[in-house]
């Protein structure tokens, strides 16, 4: 899933991360049912990053660098 047949979550289907601060550097993701999307929140018409619910989870489960 990619290109301009990216999936669009609705507006109302953003959540903003709960690790985002108040300085603006917002992260958003929205849940569809083939697939977990990321935006910046300071640009919601920009670019929309599309992961496999399998990539996702690899993801966020991975213990952190560092």
């Amino acid at each position: 899933m990619n290109g301009t047949n990216s999936p669009r979550p609705a507006a109302s289907g953003w959540r903003k991360s709960s690790h985002s601060g108040d300085e603006g550097a917002c992260v958003e993701m929205a849940l569809l049912p083939e697939a977990v999307t990321v935006r910046d929140s300071k640009d919601p018409a920009g670019s929309v990053l599309v992961f496999s619910p399998a990539a996702w989870t690899a993801f966020t489960g991975a213990p952190p660098r560092g």
